[in-house]
């Protein structure tokens, strides 16, 4: 039986999508470990432990290989420390499924990592696809002064693993505020992965 088309209407100010079939939030208190910054993160959590710092809305046609998850990310401006609000970031629990991000409007940075390490960092915006191939680690930073909106599309069956990088004691770079923009610096709590873990995530693949 054939599946049904569907048009879905992207608000670029909220990341509201219409006929979205699924919803989930994380709050200031859901990202505890992410922030190099400790002490920050506990006096912001704190004052403001509910504040909603990403929305995602979501549309998941199928869990099958050959079909697609797509949705949008609403991302509040924000820091912790010196450093952005972010997503948790991941990589595909199937390792050699790709990404792509598409700017709706706010200014962010997409945060890119290989298992053995090497560091890509690629500013978004309005008008603005971003390509995450296979086998790299990605997480999304605010780095600008109003809500970040991307909407995004990967295959149905990707996954995600998000503890390889609380394995890690986060990624290889950090973005901070640096005067008037952003800067990556190096993480000092990073511990490269060992040969082991890096052929089991070369492994997850079909």
């Amino acid at each position: 039986m054939h599946q049904t088309p569907t048009a879905h209407r992207i608000d670029p100010a909220t990341g509201a999508m219409s006929h979205a079939a699924g919803q989930y939030e994380k709050r200031l208190r859901d990202l505890a470990g992410i922030y190099g910054d400790a002490g920050a993160f506990d006096r912001a959590t704190a004052a403001e432990g509910d504040r909603i710092v990403y929305r995602v809305h979501d549309v998941r046609p199928a869990a099958k290989h050959g079909d697609l998850i797509f949705g949008t990310t609403f991302m509040e401006p924000g820091r912790i420390g010196d450093e952005f609000y972010m997503t948790r970031g991941h990589i595909h629990a199937t390792a050699n499924r790709p990404e792509t991000y598409y700017g709706e409007s706010g200014q962010g940075v997409m945060l890119l990592e290989t298992p053995e390490g090497e560091t890509e960092v690629i500013e978004i915006g309005p008008r603005t696809l971003v390509y995450v191939p296979p086998m790299w680690i990605h997480r999304s930073v605010n780095t600008g002064s109003e809500p970040l909106v991307m909407s995004f599309c990967y295959p149905s069956d990707s996954g995600q693993d998000y503890e390889i990088i609380a394995r890690a004691g986060g990624m290889a770079k950090r973005i901070v505020a640096d005067g008037e923009g952003w800067a990556a610096i190096d993480n000092p709590d990073y511990r490269p992965r060992d040969a082991e873990e890096i052929a089991r995530v070369y492994a997850t693949t079909d």
